[in-house]
């Protein structure tokens, strides 16, 4: 099976980027799926990217649209959330999680998959 590992998390001022990336260990990720999502305090989980198994197709939540970005390399075996314009309320710990499946999904219990997170602080 394979265990996503994130990295690139950190303090960042209002406005500012940061690259988050996914690694597999374990197993290739080239025959998962993969999506991002984020929990900030008292906050259930939520949906923020997604990429399909070959990386055509891509999804994102409304509130991120036009600033967040995700792609992979599957010769790296790496998923990158590119994050621009992040705003205070999106401090959050960030969770990379992959299902075994050409599609992706919006929702968490698809996933069998998750990393540990990697917390952004965005401050104001």
């Amino acid at each position: 099976q394979v265990q996503p590992v994130e990295s690139g998390g950190g303090l960042v001022p209002a406005g500012g980027s940061l690259r988050l990336s996914c690694a597999a260990s374990g197993r290739t990720f080239t025959n998962y799926a993969v999506g991002w999502f984020r929990q900030a305090p008292g906050n259930d989980r939520e949906f923020v990217a997604a990429i399909t198994r070959s990386g055509a197709s891509t999804y994102y939540a409304d509130s991120v649209k036009g600033r967040f970005t995700i792609s992979r390399d599957n010769a790296k075996n790496t998923v990158y959330l590119q994050m621009n314009s992040l705003k205070p309320e999106e401090t959050a710990v960030y969770y990379c999680a992959a299902r075994e499946s050409v599609c992706y999904s919006t929702l968490a219990n698809d996933y069998s998959y998750w990393g540990q997170g990697t917390r952004i602080t965005v401050s104001s």
